[in-house]
């Protein structure tokens, strides 16, 4: 349980124009005070976030919805009181309580409510919308404790909010609702299939969209090591094969290799279950990265449920790097 003085100190830094990383259930956010410009620009300052990438502004409840947005059509309505609090963000027509700087100089805006106790009691001791990415350098790993945030950010952030680990580990779903027929356009802690059921019809995952949102970026979510995707039944084959022309290879090794002998550096036993994969993907990446791997060979789960999750973003950790 979070302290209330915690609670009242993290939303005085908050209301000084600090930065605040606090927990939610799906990674720890670095969170600023969403009417304030200057603040907002320092998230992207301590990330190393390109300006031109939106921001997710976190409120304490659907009823706020309409303070922060200048239309919220009825399929937007009806998400947000089915799945908040919880992973899901909604993409929304920005109004004018939202300065451009927190959404990219875009006329549309992200919002959500998440679903964990001390970001709750600081929306509510806040009094405000707080803007808030993942805790991380722009593109790493994204944080799901409070250790993570202090190992990669240190002293850039203010204060840190320590909600223990986060539940599900991956970050939000984000749709697009600006409109009736809503779409993907990350997918995240709400699964597809959810959405779906609630909504009576099939909902697209476009590849691409004119919408910007968060993790887009070619390579996100990437460890120091760099990440090479193969079929389930090559992971142990291409693992022994690149320790043996002399990376430090981390294997995540799948559910049907259990027990698999592999000649690998560092070896992690996927889970069998989407839900713990998901609370885990993260810190695996991060532990293998600690024990000095080079590469890391693993595989793309069955894109049903959260597995469309892990493998969005084991992609983009997988993506091109940055040159120059």
């Amino acid at each position: 349980m979070t302290a209330n003085s915690d609670i009242e100190k993290a939303a005085g830094v908050l209301r000084a124009g600090g930065l605040v990383a606090f927990p939610t259930e799906t990674v720890y956010g670095l969170g600023a005070n969403a009417e304030d410009p200057a603040a907002v620009a320092r998230i992207f300052q301590v990330k190393g976030r390109p300006p031109s990438h939106p921001l997710i502004v976190h409120i304490a409840g659907a009823e706020h919805l309409d303070d922060w947005v200048e239309d919220v059509p009825t399929t937007a309505r009806l998400l947000a009181d089915r799945f908040w609090p919880g992973p899901l963000t909604l993409v929304l027509r920005r109004g004018r309580r939202v300065p451009l700087e927190a959404t990219g100089g875009l006329e549309t805006v992200a919002v959500r409510v998440p679903d964990h106790p001390a970001a709750l009691a600081l929306l509510s001791a806040f009094g405000g919308g707080v803007t808030a990415p993942s805790a991380n350098r722009f593109g790493s790993v994204s944080p799901t404790t409070a250790g993570h945030v202090r190992a990669e950010l240190g002293d850039a952030v203010d204060f840190v909010l320590d909600g223990g680990p986060c539940e599900v580990g991956v970050e939000s779903t984000i749709v697009d609702a600006t409109g009736d027929i809503p779409s993907i356009l990350r997918p995240g802690g709400v699964t597809r299939e959810d959405l779906e059921a609630v909504l009576g019809r099939p909902i697209a995952v476009p590849s691409t969209s004119h919408v910007r949102v968060p993790g887009q970026h070619p390579s996100h979510y990437a460890p120091r090591a760099r990440v090479v995707l193969v079929e389930p039944e090559k992971v142990v084959a291409e693992a022994e094969l690149a320790q043996k022309l002399g990376h430090q290879v981390g294997v995540f090794l799948p559910p049907s290799f259990a027990g698999a002998q592999v000649k690998a550096h560092a070896v992690v036993a996927v889970p069998g279950s989407t839900a713990a994969y998901a609370r885990g993907l993260y810190g695996f990446l991060r532990e293998l990265d600690q024990q000095g791997c080079d590469l890391i060979v693993a595989s793309l789960p069955a894109e049903a449920g959260l597995g469309m999750a892990i493998a969005n973003r084991l992609r983009r950790a997988a993506g091109p790097r940055p040159t120059g």
